[in-house]
């Protein structure tokens, strides 16, 4: 990927940081979103998406986090709020549903699970613009392409692109987490606990 320097910089303090404070944790770990397109990206686990059309709008439940995109196709204005997972606006081209997202807040991920490799943890700026083109090859396959551009965080587009398969017999499984989870509690109050030991160790040498 075409990362600059400062933006590594950012993400490698970041994870360097991460049992410090829970601003420097991953917006996943905290419950919040995986980000997008982090969100379209493929994990460990819980790999499930629905896609809904509608008059006018088609929905995309995604099963971790349980986030659900809901993507106008008439062309309206953007809002004035900025979001982690920006606002996306839809268009035919054929017969392939090309979706645009912009209008992002600065402080999500472009990925967030260490199946993304080096771009996890990642920065996103006010200006990235997310181009997804999802066309559907057959009855059961739908090819998906996406374009990642942000002049701050990276020297010139990049593009990753999968197919998705249908699968009759998949279920959205419950994602249970929210924002000040347990987890995030345990991981920073175990990391003070093994500052304190250490400080205790030190004493007891000299």
């Amino acid at each position: 990927m075409p990362v600059t320097p400062a933006a590594e910089a950012k993400r490698d303090y970041d994870l360097a940081h991460s049992t410090e404070d829970f601003e420097y944790m991953s917006p996943w770990d905290r419950c919040i979103t995986r980000g997008m397109p982090g969100g379209m990206f493929p994990g460990g686990y819980g790999n499930v998406y629905e896609i809904v059309q509608a008059p006018g709008y088609v929905a995309i439940v995604s099963e971790m986090i349980h986030e659900t995109r809901i993507i106008p196709l008439d062309n309206r204005p953007l809002s004035n709020i900025r979001q982690w997972n920006g606002e996306s606006r839809g268009r035919w081209d054929g017969n392939t549903l090309v979706v645009e997202t912009t209008n992002y807040n600065n402080k999500g991920w472009i990925a967030t699970n260490a199946a993304t490799g080096r771009i996890k943890g990642i920065g996103q700026s006010e200006a990235l613009r997310v181009t997804e083109r999802f066309s559907r090859l057959d009855a059961d396959t739908i090819q998906y392409e996406v374009t990642v551009e942000d002049p701050n965080i990276y020297t010139k587009p990049w593009k990753v692109a999968f197919p998705l398969y249908r699968d009759p017999a998949a279920q959205v499984f419950e994602y249970a987490c929210h924002e000040g989870n347990l987890a995030m509690t345990h991981i920073l109050s175990g990391a003070r606990a093994e500052e304190k030991a250490a400080a205790e160790a030190a004493k007891q040498r000299r």
